[in-house]
């Protein structure tokens, strides 16, 4: 993990040992806590227009970003509970991603792969 991750990571560690939290920290909890903060940062969106989204008033955006904290606070968490490095993963996937969606064919397409 870069530096800044590690460090958050580290904190989260000593968040929840605080609290004696680790014993409630599986990979399938905090897989179904992540999908939970998900939902709940979907939800400010839901039944906004394409163009409301891009354009959050002030509190709807804090909100937001109180959301996208807790997906990223309980990625961090669960791909320490593996042992998976999260940039590295990513890295690793954007390769992937390059090779199933080359520029020539995915350019301007939302089509999956295998419909390119």
């Amino acid at each position: 993990m870069t530096d800044s991750l590690s460090r958050l990571a580290q904190q989260l560690d000593l968040f929840a040992k605080d609290r004696d939290w680790q014993q409630f920290h599986s990979p399938k909890n905090l897989a179904s806590a992540l999908v939970v903060e998900a939902g709940e940062l979907l939800e400010h969106f839901q039944w906004m227009s394409e163009a409301q989204s891009r354009e959050l008033a002030p509190d709807k955006r804090d909100a937001v970003g109180a959301e996208l904290a807790d997906v990223l606070l309980y990625l961090i968490q669960l791909a320490a509970a593996l042992g998976i490095d999260p940039i590295a993963a990513a890295q690793s996937k954007l390769k992937l991603n390059e090779l199933k969606y080359p520029v020539d064919r995915a350019r301007g397409s939302s089509k999956k792969y295998d419909e390119l």
